[in-house]
């Protein structure tokens, strides 16, 4: 009689939207064993992504399969290929050494038998498509960064003196934090003027009710002059200086 691990994975909450939920995996995949005579051994829950076999869960099964006794597991299944893996190598590499061990790894919706010669063309194409639909979503989020960069649009933490919103279309913007502006504006004014060096006035700027660190006041006091005057208008600096 086969034996199996159950590997259940989810990365994000659109992946458990989308019908790929722990718990929706876990019911196909028991429905699998229970139509195909199939004895369950374990059920492993994994929250991580697929780009690596670095997962915490995948690291506890792997390491207690090779422990194992001969003959206890012989299956490690899963809903589809992409919740095993998202890089091509790895995954040849890992189905390889599971299977030195004896276990085949096995999706229950594009089933393969890989001793047939044949069904490592499939094999191929199924592990190729989450890696291609990787690589494409981090160019997709690359070229919109830089799109969005290009439409003077912050991106990321908004700058010291401001705060992110979010308009009710869902589109995000920054705007001035009413005490935190006055202290910045106060702060360049007075770098600009050299009253203080910029570890002084951090302290005095902290004095005021601005909170931040050190660093990062440092590094923001020390942007060109125009890009102060472009966050912060009617500030009245000329050159800032370290």
């Amino acid at each position: 009689m086969n034996i199996a691990n159950l590997y259940i994975r989810v990365s994000t909450d659109e992946q458990a939207d989308k019908g790929y939920s722990q718990r929706n995996q876990e019911e196909q995949l028991k429905k699998y064993c229970a139509i195909n005579k199939i004895k369950i051994s374990k059920v492993i829950f994994e929250d991580h992504s697929a780009k690596s076999f670095k997962r915490p869960e995948w690291i506890k099964l792997f390491s207690s399969l090779k422990k194992q006794k001969s003959g206890l597991t012989n299956l490690v299944l899963f809903t589809k290929w992409d919740k095993f893996s998202r890089n091509t190598a790895d995954a040849y590499q890992m189905i390889t050494t599971l299977r030195k061990l004896g276990i085949q790894p096995q999706d229950i919706e594009q089933p393969l038998e890989l001793s047939i010669p044949e069904n490592k063309m499939m094999l191929a194409f199924y592990l190729a498509v989450p890696e291609v639909e990787n690589d494409r979503r981090a160019l997709n989020t690359f070229f919109g960064m830089r799109r969005a960069k290009k439409e003077g649009r912050c991106m990321g933490n908004a700058p010291i003196g401001y705060q992110n919103k979010v308009k009710e279309d869902g589109r995000k913007y920054i705007c001035p934090k009413k005490s935190a502006a006055e202290i910045m504006k106060w702060a360049f004014e007075e770098l600009a003027q050299r009253h203080f060096n910029i570890a002084s006035l951090w302290r005095e700027a902290r004095k005021k009710g601005l909170n931040c660190g050190k660093n990062s006041f440092g590094w923001l006091c020390e942007i060109p002059s125009t890009v102060v005057r472009f966050l912060f208008p009617n500030t009245k600096t000329k050159r800032l200086v370290s």
